[in-house]
C-alpha cells in the first residue's frame, strides 16, 4: 500500500510498504481521509527532528471505516465509521494519577511518535476510536480532530454565554475556536493580519480586527464598552501577539495559549499583576472533547465545507504543504483512500 513520510530535512515522499494485521488489542482502519495541520507542518519544516524519527507516516486528522479487529477486540465491528484520537498515556505518571492522562508526562502521540493516518490501512489501540455517526460525510468527519482542540480550548477557558472572547489568529484553529465559542452564546471577535483570512472570516459572520490598522487594546475596548474581553485566546504564535493578549483581557480576565511557541516569548507581567488576569494553557483535548466535536459537526455547526480548501491525492502530499507553508489554503485533506 501507498504511504506519504515525512524522511528528513523538509522533505515528504511516497513509499509503497507491506500492510500488516491488528496486533492483538488494535483495530485496522480504512483510512478514507486525512488532515494537514500545523503540527505536520512543524514536522516537515524539520522543528521537530529531535522528537521524531524518520522515515514517519505522519498524519493524525482523520476518518475511515474499521477494516479488521485485532484479537480481543469485541466492541467494535468491520465497516464502522470512526475516527481516532491520538494519544496513548501510560496510566502510571503523576499526571495520570491525578486524572489528566490526556496530558501524561509520557505521552505518545500517534502520528507523531508513532506512525499515523497517511496511509490506506492503520493500525492502532482500539480504545483510541471514536465512533461516528453513519451520516456523517467522510470529508467532514476528518475534521474532528481539530475541532475537538477548538472544544478543548473554549470548555477550559470557561467562557459562557453572554460573555466576550477575542481569537487572535484566523486560521483553521482560530476560525473553529470562534465558531465554537459563538457556539456556547459568546460575542466573538477574531484579529487576524491577512485580509484574504478577514474576508473569509467575515463571510461566517464575525466580526474582525486588523492588528494592523491601528491600536488594538483601544479597538477592543471600543468593541466591549470600556471593559476588554472576557476570554482572550493566542492562537497565531507570533511573538507580538502574545505581548498584545494582556491588554485586550479585562480585570480578572482569562488568556488561553493555544498555539504552539518554539521558544519563550515576552509576555506583560505587570499588566498580568495590575488586572489579576489568569493564564492557561490548552493542549490536545479529552474523549469529551472528541465527542462534542463530532455532535457539531454532525449538527452542521462548524462550516466544514468552508475550512477545506482543497483535497489532494496521497501523491500530492508533500506539495499541499507548499500551499500550507505560503498561506494559499485554509485547510487541505489528503484522500487516502483514491491512493492516486
Amino acid at each position: 500500500m501507498l504511504t506519504a513520510n515525512y524522511v528528513g530535512h523538509g522533505q515528504v515522499s511516497t513509499a509503497e510498504v507491506v500492510e500488516a494485521p491488528p496486533a492483538p488489542g488494535f483495530v485496522q482502519i480504512a483510512v478514507a481521509y486525512t488532515g494537514l495541520c500545523g503540527t505536520d507542518l512543524h514536522i516537515v519544516h524539520g522543528n521537530m527532528d529531535a522528537r521524531v524519527t524518520t522515515p514517519l507516516v505522519f498524519g493524525h486528522e482523520m476518518s475511515g471505516t474499521i477494516a479488521a479487529l485485532g484479537e480481543g477486540v469485541s466492541d467494535w465491528q468491520v465497516g464502522q465509521p470512526v475516527t481516532v484520537m491520538p494519544l496513548v498515556w501510560d496510566g502510571t505518571c503523576p499526571g495520570c494519577l491525578e486524572g489528566h492522562t490526556h496530558i501524561c508526562q509520557n505521552l505518545e502521540f500517534i502520528g507523531i511518535d508513532s506512525p499515523g493516518s497517511l496511509q490506506a490501512l492503520w493500525n492502532v489501540p482500539a480504545n483510541t476510536l471514536v465512533a461516528l455517526p453513519e451520516g456523517l460525510r467522510m470529508d467532514h468527519a476528518a475534521l474532528v480532530e481539530p475541532v475537538a482542540v477548538a472544544v478543548h480550548d473554549v470548555r477550559r477557558s470557561g467562557l459562557v454565554a453572554g460573555q466576550t472572547a477575542v481569537v487572535v489568529g484566523g486560521g483553521p484553529i482560530g476560525v473553529l475556536i470562534a465558531t465554537v465559542a459563538r457556539n456556547v452564546g459568546a460575542t466573538v471577535t477574531v484579529v487576524e493580519l491577512d485580509p484574504t483570512r478577514r474576508a473569509g472570516i467575515e463571510a461566517l459572520g464575525f466580526a474582525t480586527l486588523d492588528p494592523s490598522a491601528g491600536d488594538l487594546a483601544a479597538a477592543v475596548e471600543d468593541l466591549t464598552g470600556g471593559k476588554g474581553a472576557d476570554v482572550v485566546f493566542e492562537v497565531s504564535g507570533a511573538a507580538a501577539a502574545v505581548r498584545s493578549t494582556t491588554a485586550l483581557a479585562k480585570v480578572r480576565g482569562t488568556i488561553v495559549i493555544v498555539a504552539i511557541h518554539p521558544t519563550p516569548r515576552e509576555i506583560d507581567l505587570q499588566r498580568v499583576f495590575w488586572r489579576e488576569l489568569t493564564i492557561l494553557g490548552a493542549r490536545v483535548y479529552e474523549r469529551r472533547d472528541f465527542e462534542g466535536a463530532v455532535a457539531l459537526l454532525a449538527a452542521g455547526v462548524i462550516p466544514a465545507d468552508t475550512l477545506i480548501t482543497k483535497i489532494v491525492p496521497l501523491s500530492g502530499t508533500g506539495e499541499a504543504f507548499e500551499d500550507l507553508a505560503a498561506g494559499r489554503a485554509m485547510k487541505v485533506l489528503v484522500d487516502v483512500a483514491g491512493q492516486k
